[in-house]
């Protein structure tokens, strides 16, 4: 494969990296220096096309451009042929620049590099309406074209639970042992389903029209790296869509700053807020909307216990103790939470 890409050397090493649950990944060192071939897997058994080769270069395209407004992205090298995709028998690659840098969590962020990071996303949101509109989408004045983002319905939800409480409590036919985990999946479903119950006719409404913003659609922390006290690559560019644009905002402060007992860091959650408003142009009704949106999203949500005891993955299971409690802290800090991102 390298064969294909001008002065990359030769290959010496070939180490896979085991961060991240959707795509393959590996530092390839060659006599040249290193870089990071991306395996973009085929999710289509996850209702997913971002892996397939059309989207896959709609999302080069969207970081060659965003690296020419100054945002830090690594777009992949071109090869001989001035493609960025290598298909080999049916599987997509794209070769990178290797970055060095960490990946930094909300608690290791200072107030200053909160606002920072807000302000990162921001840039992010009008450094994507400037490439991506017209030339790879529906313009947004063509609505039908575009989808309209429905909230879930709790009666899919209680269907939901109620299949993953039998699965739980080891009542799908399958012998297998329980553990700890399976504990607190029931006691957290059976929490959500009363949580449900009681805040049901809260469901946000249908919106008026269809999303209009481009948006990354995986913005947390292991889709960034720092180096030293700088954000230097946001990278994973998958899920590029069109979606609205705060909610991709307030979906990353519940991932950045959620602590291990499920709370929010609300300190931070304001400063990052404040700079991504200003950063976006974006007003304290969208994100109040945005925060009500998520919120009642993170309510219906169980996808961890889906991949769990559905598709029979546990590489998400240490994620589930603090997100299923934030969805219960949410709901009873609910006007703070809201305060944190609109004031």
């Amino acid at each position: 494969m390298l064969r294909r890409y001008p002065n990359v050397g030769e290959p010496l090493a070939c180490e896979p990296i085991t961060k991240g649950l959707l795509n393959h990944g590996y530092r390839v060192s060659t006599t040249s220096g290193s870089y990071f071939l991306k395996h973009h897997l085929d999710k289509k058994h996850l209702g997913d096309p971002s892996g397939e080769r059309a989207a896959i270069v709609r999302q080069h395209r969207a970081t060659q451009r965003l690296k020419s407004l100054g945002v830090p992205v690594v777009p992949p090298l071109t090869d001989t042929r001035g493609d960025t995709v290598t298909v080999i028998g049916e599987r997509c690659y794209a070769l990178h620049p290797w970055v060095d840098g960490l990946h930094r969590v909300g608690s290791e962020l200072t107030l200053s590099q909160s606002r920072r990071l807000g302000a990162l996303l921001g840039t992010v949101h009008t450094g994507l309406e400037q490439v991506m509109a017209p030339r790879d989408g529906p313009h947004p004045a063509s609505p039908p074209a575009l989808p309209v983002h429905r909230s879930p319905d709790a009666a899919d939800t209680f269907a939901l639970i109620d299949d993953l409480l039998a699965a739980a409590r080891g009542q799908d036919g399958r012998d297998a042992p329980r553990d700890a985990f399976d504990e607190l999946a029931v006691h957290r479903l059976v929490e959500r389903r009363a949580l449900l119950e009681q805040h049901s006719h809260r469901r946000p409404p249908t919106p008026d029209g269809p999303a209009t913003g481009w948006v990354h659609g995986d913005f947390h922390p292991l889709n960034l790296l720092y180096r030293g006290a700088d954000p230097v690559a946001i990278v994973d560019w998958d899920r590029l869509a069109v979606q609205p644009r705060a909610e991709e905002a307030v979906r990353a402060a519940a991932i950045f700053f959620v602590r291990p007992a499920g709370e929010l860091d609300l300190a931070k959650v304001r400063a990052y807020a404040r700079a991504y408003r200003r950063a976006a142009g974006a007003g304290a009704a969208e994100l109040a909307a945005a925060v009500h949106r998520v919120w009642w999203e993170r309510l219906n949500d169980f996808w961890i216990l889906r991949w769990r005891y559905r598709l029979h993955d546990r590489r998400a299971d240490p994620q589930f103790p603090a997100v299923s409690a934030l969805a219960v802290w949410w709901t009873r800090e609910y006007e703070a939470v809201c305060a944190a991102f609109t004031e």
